[in-house]
């Protein structure tokens, strides 16, 4: 079964050419693609059985000797990231073979949107199952190079601006990679992460102290960890929606991976506790308040993607089986939840044309499928019982608990603050794009536009730089949108309800797109019904990560070639 390993990085690259070369014919793209991802599906819930019941899985490519060739590895927890990795990636495809991505669409060229997907699925898979720094390197490159091309998509000048934030901040991360293996080889002679297992701990305390930060920061850049998150809100909300989506969902997960790797294999002994519970204390508090405050649901959603990295990097900080245990279930269920979400919005802008809570209103009567499609995984998001955010929340609550420090005690005090305030912005999405009625959308836009320009109006009440409209505020970038619609746009809220419901704007929904959608909720309901045996291979992973002998002994044991 080892020869199954380096096939999640094969078929996708292999298919990538093949979609290249079939750049004329879309019909063939799409079940290429589709065809791929199947496969390496079937490939990563093989390699998750074999992983579990008999061990890492591990070949080295090339004709040197060990430790010097390329290694990969599949070991239960990134068996466990390659499944859920491949399922969402599939999900996402099938999601956008339906919006239409064929190449006469002007704002989404699928001439390179197949090829470049997955080369992006290859570079994943490639991160998870790297066995040495230099080829994870080779996968953040890769993950760059197919990110940069999905996000600028269309060319349109929004687009190409978050693009090229996202370039600048992951090539300035990029070179810190490679300066923190330069420095790792330079102090050890090794940048395979079974051999660096044992290299590193001969160091002083000193240089590896040195190495371990190198290494924590360049990946903390890659997920959105606070204060290296500040990118992250502005790069994703532009984008096509499927690519939106399966980038929050999956790469900033990648980072995590590589945190929860790295800290385990290479730096057991020094956790770094303090600074990773302040971390995550602040990228806990300091998300979710930038959700709270947002009035475009895109936006809203980014922040709160940065925010509940904070839960996962709460886990690695505990550095105990409960906590990695409880870190790597909340990663299995975001991936699936902020991909559905993300989906779910790409839903509402192809049926009402935004996802701004100013312009939005009536769509729960107008699409109630639409509405329960949104309000099941933003429930889940915010951890309301029985569903796999509260339980993946109770379980990191309790590791911290058992921990019984000051700190420990008040990033779970930070946590439940974090849950309370992603249901109140969730619900006030809900509220606004879903329950209300065009009509109040409508008076919310005229009394925000008056209180811009006279500062009192009705209901408003404006201060400095955000004003109050009953029991919301807005900002003064609501304040600028709201003119915007009444001044500058032809159709009322009131017109375009109507001609929504007269079929004159799109009112059926693709099925394809709605199926792909409905699946990752289904599946995120799933994952709360068979919790008890993912939450016991969760456990057996943490419990292999703490104990990384088994990882070196099948790395260095020489695998298969």
């Amino acid at each position: 079964m080892n020869a199954l390993v380096p096939l999640p990085v094969i078929l996708p690259l292999l298919g990538a050419g093949l979609t290249l070369m079939a750049s004329r014919e879309p019909r063939l793209q799409r079940a290429v693609s589709t065809t791929v991802l199947a496969v390496v599906v079937v490939i990563a819930a093989i390699l998750l059985h074999q992983t579990d019941a008999h061990g890492p899985q591990v070949i080295w490519i090339g004709a040197w000797k060990e430790p010097l060739g390329i290694s990969l590895v599949a070991d239960r927890l990134a068996a466990l990231m390659l499944l859920v990795s491949a399922v969402v990636t599939l999900a996402v495809l099938v999601y956008s073979i339906g919006q239409g991505m064929t190449g006469d669409e002007r704002e989404t060229p699928v001439t390179i949107y197949h090829p470049t997907f997955l080369v992006l699925s290859a570079g994943v898979s490639n991160a998870f199952l790297a066995g040495d720094l230099f080829n994870l390197f080779v996968s953040f490159e890769i993950l760059l190079f197919a990110s940069y091309v999905l996000l600028t998509l269309g060319g349109t000048g929004a687009r190409i601006r978050a693009g090229t934030i996202y370039v600048v901040v992951n090539v300035l991360s990029s070179t810190l990679f490679l300066v923190s293996i330069a420095a790792v080889y330079a102090a050890t002679g090794s940048l395979n992460l079974a051999q660096l297992a044992g290299r590193l701990d001969d160091l002083p305390p000193s240089v590896s102290l040195v190495l371990q930060l190198l290494l924590l920061v360049t990946f903390s850049i890659k997920a959105a960890v606070f204060p290296l998150s500040f990118w992250l809100p502005d790069s994703y909300p532009t984008a096509p929606a499927p690519v939106t989506a399966v980038f929050a969902g999956l790469l900033t997960k990648v980072g995590v991976y590589t945190i929860i790797r790295t800290q385990t294999l290479l730096f057991p002994s020094s956790p770094l506790t303090d600074v990773l519970l302040w971390a995550a204390l602040l990228t806990l508090v300091i998300g979710i308040l930038g959700a709270v405050a947002q009035s475009e649901m895109k936006r809203m959603l980014s922040f709160t993607l940065v925010s509940h990295i904070g839960y996962m990097v709460f886990g690695v900080a505990l550095a105990t089986t409960a906590g990695y245990s409880g870190a790597i279930f909340y990663v299995v269920h975001h991936i699936t939840i902020q991909t559905a979400l993300f989906l779910v919005l790409g839903l509402v802008e192809r049926r009402a044309g935004s996802t701004s809570l100013i312009k939005l209103g009536g769509l729960a009567r107008i699409a109630p499928l639409l509405g329960l499609l949104f309000f099941v995984p933003a429930m889940n998001l915010a951890g309301i019982p029985p569903m796999s955010g509260f339980l993946g929340k109770v379980a990191l609550t309790d590791a911290g608990l058992r921990i019984g420090t000051p700190l420990a005690y008040a990033v779970v005090a930070a946590g439940m603050l974090t849950s309370l305030l992603t249901l109140y912005a969730v619900a006030k999405a809900w509220n606004l794009a879903f329950w209300r009625t065009p009509e109040q959308a409508h008076e919310t836009a005229q009394h925000l536009s008056d209180a811009g320009r006279r500062g009192r109006f009705g209901q408003v009440v404006q201060h400095r730089d955000h004003v109050h409209v009953g029991a919301h505020t807005y900002g003064a970038r609501d304040l600028d949108e709201a003119r915007s619609i009444l001044d500058e746009d032809d159709v009322s809220h009131q017109d375009l309800h109507q001609l929504m419901e007269e079929g004159s704007v799109p009112s059926r929904l693709p099925r394809t797109m709605v199926g792909a959608t409905a699946a990752l909720v289904v599946l995120s309901l799933g994952l709360t019904a068979v919790a008890g045996p993912v939450f016991g291979y969760t456990g057996r992973a943490a419990h292999d990560l703490l104990d990384r002998g088994l990882y070196v002994s099948s790395v260095l044991s020489g695998g298969s070639r």
